[in-house]
């Protein structure tokens, strides 16, 4: 069975969209109704979308994800997977931070004027 829960993008979009409808000056209730109809959604899901936007405001549409397939020595790997598995993130989201760090510093350039 498939499921019917919004992606993330998707998520932040009707967010979003809720918000600006409510910063037009619509109602929660006139928005609700926007929001149903736009996206084919149930009143009582699109008010979740309008009371989200009204409560906690605009939501960060997340990038688009690839899968991107490396191959590392099984040690590695198995840290990896350990290190994340303890600090109660994703592998993805473990390696992610690091290459964006580790990147980072690479574009900084050498330190200490080698």
């Amino acid at each position: 069975m498939k499921s019917k829960r919004a992606r993330a993008d998707q998520y932040a979009r009707r967010v979003n969209a809720a918000g600006r409808l409510l910063d037009s000056g619509l109602e929660v209730s006139q928005a609700t109704r926007r929001i149903a109809q736009r996206y084919g959604l149930s009143d009582r899901q699109a008010r979740r979308y309008v009371e989200h936007a009204r409560d906690e405001g605009e939501v960060e549409v997340p990038k688009a994800k690839i899968v991107f397939t490396v191959k590392l020595p099984a040690g590695l790997a198995q840290r990896v997977r350990a290190f994340a598995r303890a600090s109660g993130r994703t592998v993805s989201a473990l390696v992610a931070q690091a290459l964006h760090e580790y990147l980072d510093r690479e574009r900084a350039g050498p330190r200490g004027g080698r």
